[in-house]
């Protein structure tokens, strides 16, 4: 069971956003920026493009009232999907505030934010849905 699954069962708290029977988003604890989110299907597969159709489909009608409220809540030029995909086993999507390349690389440009700091990040982003 991955740490997403575990996640989605309640065993590990996160600061939720938004859910549905499919997905569920929640902050990154390691954000590259104010606002990055994680959206995860619900059922564990590993590579995005193995997920059956309907969650590929709905993977971005979830995610888009999500970026629009991140972009109210933290202004930047856009938000951007990211998939890595080799972090956690389980396919997932990275919502990343954006004004430029350079805010594109994810995994080494870690803020270090304190659960204070996250509830309010997650608040700001939950009264722009």
């Amino acid at each position: 069971m991955t740490i997403f699954s575990r996640i989605i069962a309640g065993e590990i708290p996160c600061y939720k956003l938004a859910e549905n029977d499919k997905f569920l988003a929640f902050l990154d604890i390691f954000p590259a920026a104010f606002g990055h989110t994680l959206v995860v299907p619900k059922i564990e597969v590993d590579r995005l493009f193995d997920l059956p159709d309907d969650y590929l489909d709905g993977l971005l009608t979830f995610s888009k009232p999500l970026a629009n409220a991140i972009r109210k809540a933290f202004p930047c030029d856009r938000i951007n999907i990211i998939t890595i995909g080799f972090e956690v086993p389980h396919a997932h999507v990275h919502l990343v505030p954006m004004n430029g390349m350079g805010d594109a690389d994810i995994l080494t440009s870690k803020l270090k934010l304190s659960p204070e700091k996250l509830k309010e990040v997650q608040e700001r982003i939950l009264a722009a849905l």
